[in-house]
């Protein structure tokens, strides 16, 4: 009973903070199994890849409902998913290998750094119009593999990644915003698959809810309450300036890197 609570709240902090926030929850979810691993006893060698491969399964859910949403609203351009997904399939199932065969201290290391440069960016200007010839086949494509890649090593549906490229391509925020929604499935569903796979049929993880480097009460118990808390978290930000919540957030990540990178 106390795991299933301890995933639930980890679901409440981590829809909330998403919903706050605006992001897919990735950053949020992935320091915070590891930390209810580690309570739980889980050996100190899979808890992160097991934390980021379970982190991917459940945008592999919430991705589903904020793609419709953003279909309904007209903003998702898919003509531009479509030049993204074969990098981004192929590229997330890539980074999961990779990710797989990566000690927990180097893998823990890696979404650390990733975490402080994305606190560093949020204190930046947002990225400027360059050019349309960015939208080419050949550079989207090599743009998805690399985005597949990172993603699939830190867990998260690389919105981080997709919307400032595809503004910098040219297009609106709300579209690009829309688009980088879209992308959030194919990144997730590539990259469970190959750590399900590098988990079971590699490195042979077997425990109670585990398949492969997927913990399924994890999952369930995050769902189950981050779904309620996202909306929750999202009527809070209203009453802030975009500007506050980009400060507070790169806070959070700031403290999320420098505690992973201590350990």
């Amino acid at each position: 009973m106390l795991e299933w609570l301890s995933f639930a709240l980890a679901g409440i902090v981590a829809g909330l903070t998403a919903g706050l926030f605006g992001i897919g929850g990735g950053l949020i979810i992935v320091p915070i199994l590891v930390t209810v691993f580690s309570w739980q006893g889980m050996s100190a060698e899979i808890a992160i890849h097991v934390a980021i491969g379970t982190s991917l399964m459940t945008i592999c859910v919430t991705s589903l409902s904020s793609m419709r949403a953003h279909h309904r609203y007209g903003t998702t351009q898919w003509r531009l998913v479509a030049k993204l997904a074969p990098g981004l399939v192929l590229g997330s199932l890539i980074g999961a290998v990779i990710a797989a065969n990566l000690s927990s201290q180097w893998l823990q290391s890696i979404f650390a750094v990733f975490a402080l440069l994305m606190a560093v960016r949020m204190w930046m200007p947002p990225p400027s119009a360059l050019s349309v010839r960015l939208l080419g086949k050949p550079l989207m494509s090599f743009y998805g593999l690399l985005t597949g890649v990172v993603s699939a090593m830190v867990g998260i549906g690389g919105g981080t990644l997709v919307v400032p490229y595809l503004v910098m391509a040219g297009q609106e925020i709300q579209k690009a915003v829309g688009t980088a929604a879209a992308c959030g499935f194919p990144i997730a569903a590539s990259g469970v698959i190959g750590f399900i796979w590098m988990g079971s049929q590699v490195h042979q993880v077997e425990g109670d809810w585990l398949t492969g480097f997927v913990h399924w009460q994890a999952f369930l118990g995050v769902i189950a309450t981050s779904v309620f808390m996202a909306p929750l978290g999202a009527r809070l930000a209203r009453q802030l300036s975009h500007r506050k919540l980009s400060r507070l957030f790169s806070l959070v990540l700031l403290l999320v890197g420098l505690t992973l990178l201590s350990r």
